[in-house]
């Protein structure tokens, strides 16, 4: 697939450091972000998280939509039986609507949640947005049946009107079916495409529009998206190590699996506040649509195939009670939280989400979510994020109930040059000051970031412990290559909180 490199606006202020080159201070905008969710349960779990991280983000949307699993139907008593689809393969069809709970609206429900919990959450960040905001931008999309996207709708309108404005590029997630999406460029389409500004305004939503996708979950991206607006870029989830989806603790690394099992989700998600109230876990007595074969997951005491007997599609194996379900649609929007690692002013960057590769031409990979291929893991290794990904929402959690900005943990903090340059074999001094908000003690560790770094060798910073050490560009790198330096601090507060800083090196 061809690279597509977006880079957001960035303020840059550059200065001279004591040895003598060019370094950059960066500063860059927080992302805009659009999400559109359909009622799998994960998708509740993952709306806990995206509000609970909201302050680093610019939300423009929260939007209901369909996907191939979820359509709550026109009320007409219009059926579907669609081939591929999940009511299809149980041989279930037609249905005039599938697994969608008309009294369940789970993004109300989470800002309800939200909104109990505010101004606790406030004390620990200022920047976190109103209910009553979010309240505004929430609405619905294509929901009616699967990958339907002939009408206009709220959600489509919304996203047209944020694609067409002159604000920043903003991202638009299909956390179910990317339909509504498609409904919005659609319209966009149909409005312009006979007029002199035609031209204009086409390049104007691909410059402006990144499209996060969680898998294909209905057909409108490749029936339209692909087909009309092939060079709208998508942001890649090319890998993670850190497992959120659905049986994640089957790949997880021993020392990582802990955050799957019930003791830890009961100390640290569960019960912990209004949010922690709403989040999904196994054997918890929820479904979020009543008699749906294959929502199992609030059910607790039965193996799988007694399941079965009692009519289920078992898809995912039985876990003991109180044990971690999915957060399937997290990685959307990981890349967009404020870790330092920078992952949403250029795609190819990555962060805990690997960005865009250019992999080896002898791996054939599907053309969109390389992601699902453990090649590129092996070919771009990045460090294991579970234990920064599953404490950092236990952390806000955390905030959601503690009223006092000093009994909760905090991240660190690091400041530095983010951008350096030198010529081959020159050794370049790194300086850079790391603190801890709450007194923690600090660990901290330099790593390459190889799967963004164009200079393919090895490199070492002189003392990878450190904060202030040296760096020599390798003898054989090319004018024009980079190098991204990660300088990692963790501190030892309850639950352990991880933060980066992005050095990226130019050679001369």
């Amino acid at each position: 697939m061809k690279a597509r490199t977006i880079i957001l606006g960035i303020a840059t202020a550059a200065f001279l450091c004591s040895c003598g080159q060019r370094t950059t201070q960066q500063t860059s905008p927080k992302p805009r972000v659009i999400i559109t969710t359909d009622q799998e349960l994960d998708d509740l779990n993952s709306v806990i998280r995206f509000l609970l991280f909201s302050t680093d983000y610019r939300v423009e949307g929260l939007i209901y939509a369909s996907s191939q699993v979820h359509w709550a139907g026109d009320g007409k008593g219009t059926t579907m039986n669609r081939p591929g689809s999940e009511y299809y393969r149980l041989g279930l069809g037609p249905v005039s609507t599938w697994r969608w709970n008309p009294d369940v609206h789970h993004i109300d429900e989470v800002i309800d949640a939200y909104e109990a919990c505010y101004e606790n959450l406030l004390v620990h960040n200022p920047s976190f947005p109103s209910p009553e905001y979010l309240r505004s931008v929430t609405c619905d999309g294509n929901i009616e049946f699967e990958a339907d996207y002939s009408k206009d709708t709220p959600g489509s309108d919304l996203i047209k009107r944020v694609i067409l404005d002159d604000g920043d590029p903003v991202f638009v997630e299909a956390w179910g079916g990317p339909s509504t999406i498609a409904r919005a460029l659609k319209s966009i389409e149909e409005t312009y495409k006979d007029s002199e500004e035609w031209p204009e305004i086409r390049q104007k939503v691909v410059n402006k529009t990144i499209l996060s996708l969680s898998g294909l979950q209905d057909t409108s991206y490749e029936e339209y998206i692909a087909v009309e607006w092939p060079d709208i870029p998508l942001m890649e989830m090319s890998g993670s190590t850190a497992g959120v989806g659905y049986m994640a603790e089957r790949s997880a690394a021993p020392e990582s699996k802990h955050f799957y099992q019930p003791e830890w989700m009961k100390e640290n998600i569960i019960g912990v506040g209004p949010l922690g109230d709403i989040y999904r876990y196994w054997g918890d007595g929820k479904q979020m649509c009543p008699g749906d074969p294959t929502d199992y997951f609030g059910i607790s005491g039965h193996s799988n195939e007694e399941l079965r007997q009692m009519g289920y599609w078992v898809w995912c194996p039985v876990a003991p009670e109180g044990s971690f379900i999915s957060e399937g649609d997290t990685p959307c929007f990981l890349n967009l939280i404020d870790n330092g690692l920078r992952a949403h002013e250029d795609l190819t960057y990555g962060g805990w989400i690997i960005g865009h590769v250019d992999l080896p031409d002898s791996l054939v990979l599907p053309p969109i979510f390389a992601g699902i291929s453990p090649w590129v893991k092996e070919y771009c290794p990045i460090p294991d994020f579970t234990a920064p990904v599953f404490n950092g929402l236990a952390a806000r959690l955390q905030w959601s109930v503690t009223p006092t900005y000093e009994d909760a943990n905090h991240e660190p903090v690091i400041s530095g040059a983010l951008a350096l340059s030198g010529k081959p074999g020159q050794t370049i001094k790194l300086r850079y000051k790391v603190s801890d908000p709450d007194g923690d003690a600090l660990s901290v560790r330099w790593w390459d970031y190889a799967a963004a770094s164009t200079y393919k060798g090895a490199v070492a910073v002189a003392d990878p412990a450190s904060a202030s050490t040296v760096f020599t560009i390798p003898a054989d790198a090319q004018s024009g290559q980079t190098i991204h330096l990660i300088l990692e601090a963790t501190d030892d507060g309850t639950p352990s909180l991880n933060r980066y800083l992005r050095a990226i090196v130019t050679v001369k």
